[in-house]
């Protein structure tokens, strides 16, 4: 149960980290960190998302439907 918590969690921060790079990239303020930094992130979680998602698949903590229909 926790693995999905954490999976959730780390979805809610990759949106968080998009919508901070959007509004920065709308408000162009050049004191603000730059939007790279929030696009970075995101990528860096999506990339630990679906690493721990496969680590998960082989350690059998969550396992694929068998059947699609």
């Amino acid at each position: 149960m926790i693995y999905k918590i954490v999976i959730v969690a780390m979805l809610f921060f990759m949106v968080y980290n998009l919508f901070r790079a959007l509004f920065l990239m709308n408000k162009n303020d050049p004191n603000q960190p730059s939007m790279t930094k929030f696009i970075g992130r995101r990528l860096m979680v999506s990339v630990a998302i679906v690493a721990f998602l496969i680590i998960a698949l082989l350690t059998g903590l969550i396992t694929p439907n068998p059947r699609p229909y």
